[in-house]
Order: C-alpha cells, then structure tokens, then sequence
C-alpha cells in the first residue's frame, strides 16, 4: 500500500508529476530479491500513456528479482538547482508504482522504439537497422504504472 506524501506543501498534481516522468533522462528502477534485499539501480527508460519501457541485459540482477516479484518503484528526478545559501536544493520528482513484466513481439519493438525517440531522436532509422542486427540480445520490460505522485521544491 502506498503511504501519502509527508510534505504535503510539495506535492505536485498528477499532470505535473507524469511531465516530469516525460521530462526525466533516466529513473531509477527499485526491486527487491527473493530474500528481501532491495536494489535500486539506474535505468534509460521511456514513457508512454500509463507504461514505462526500459531494457536489459538477458540475465541479470534485476531480472532475477523481478522473476521473484514483479512489484517495482520507479524514481525520476528532473531539473535541480543547489541553493547553497539557502542550504536547500529546487528539485522536482516524481515516483510511480507498478507491476513489471517482459514485453515481447510487437510490445517489445514498440519500447525499443520508444527509447530510440527519446535517446536518439536524430537517428531512428539508423537505429531500427541497429536494432534488427542486436534486438535479439536485449529483452524489454514494461512497467504499468498504478501510482505516480510527485515532489517539487520551487
């Protein structure tokens, strides 16, 4: 169950928070193992409609744990800027709730396309020929987001 945002004076509404999920150049994907240690680690990622798409390796740390349960957090953190004379940062955030799970066939292609929109705007067709000699060494996960709230200090 998700807990309400302790600093209520943050929150940012739904549309803001899901812009700073569009906005973001990576999250960070949090999953727990079959024994419940927690591992959080970086991730490039795209957003469409209430889905994240993120790839991986063919085996791995997370993949393990998301074999053993599929229920994630995902964090992004858009603009910051430190305000040391203030002893604040200006953030925004945005955290979302989800079940993940592999995407194959057509999904699959359609988060490898999202990502190469979002990274490598400018070269698309270059990279759906990279994708058609590589695409098989890679797998693709979506997370369906249940949840998304979001933070920002202005």
């Amino acid at each position: 169950m998700q807990r309400k945002i302790r600093r209520t004076d943050r929150a940012i509404s739904e549309t803001e928070a899901r812009e700073v999920l569009r906005k973001a150049e990576y999250g960070v994907l949090s999953t727990v193992s079959k024994d419940g240690q927690p591992y959080g680690v970086p991730v490039s990622y795209s957003y469409a409609g209430d889905v994240i798409y993120f790839h991986s390796a063919l085996e791995g740390h997370k993949l393990d744990n998301l074999q053993g349960n599929s229920r994630v957090s995902f964090c992004v953190v858009g603009k910051t800027e430190i305000l040391p004379d203030k002893f604040a940062v200006k953030y925004e955030s945005a955290i979302i709730f989800g079940t993940a799970s592999e995407a194959t066939g057509d999904e699959k292609h359609k988060g490898l396309l999202e990502l190469l929109r979002k990274y490598s705007p400018g070269f698309v067709e270059k990279g759906l020929q990279y994708l058609k000699k590589a695409g098989g060494n890679a797998r693709v996960y979506k997370i369906v987001i249940e949840s998304i709230t979001g933070k920002a200090r202005k």
